[in-house]
């Protein structure tokens, strides 16, 4: 596994979400999976969606905080994000792509977005969720990633090596979810 990102308490403090907390409060009161989201007309964006928003409601929505990190406007972004049931998630708007960078995440080449195993499953998600992507909101050609933040501390994270990988959110999070 790739080393950690390496963030202080003063870094988490100064991320704020759209309800104005800090991702230092939040993950002092419960793990905090932050999601790193490619443009949202992406085929797996919408997949990752999804399956956070089974996982929810699987796992139940008190255990941890879901906050997901976008290029887009909010106006845009909430109305997409309560199409798959996460109404009220937190998120942040990261146009310039600041955090994307601060946590590490790079483009991607063109072996992880347009690799002969990504296009397929890519067309195997679309038919499966009958969702093929939309436009393009963001940059196409920037990776997503996941990480668990809690008690202050990045304690685990999940660098794409395709866009097509699909991370299993609550491995992700048995760290510190019982």
């Amino acid at each position: 596994m790739a080393e950690l990102v390496d963030l202080t308490s003063q870094d988490l403090n100064e991320i704020r979400t759209n309800q104005g907390k800090s991702l230092l409060e939040i993950s002092r009161s419960k793990p905090v999976l932050l999601v790193f989201l490619r443009h949202l007309g992406c085929t797996f964006c919408r997949e990752a969606l999804r399956d956070i928003s089974d996982y929810c409601e699987k796992w139940g929505e008190d255990a941890q905080e879901i906050v997901l990190v976008h290029m887009e406007d909010a106006a845009v972004a909430e109305p997409f994000f309560s199409k798959y049931g996460l109404e009220g998630c937190q998120h942040i708007t990261d146009k310039s792509q600041v955090l994307y960078r601060r946590f590490g995440l790079a483009k991607g080449s063109f072996s992880q977005l347009f690799g002969f195993k990504t296009m397929v499953r890519g067309f195997k998600a679309g038919v499966s969720m009958d969702q093929f992507g939309g436009g393009t909101f963001g940059d196409a050609f920037q990776m997503p990633g996941i990480f668990v933040i809690h008690k202050g501390e990045v304690v685990t994270q999940y660098i794409h090596k395709t866009i097509s990988d699909r991370p299993d959110y609550r491995k992700l999070l048995n760290c510190c979810v019982t």
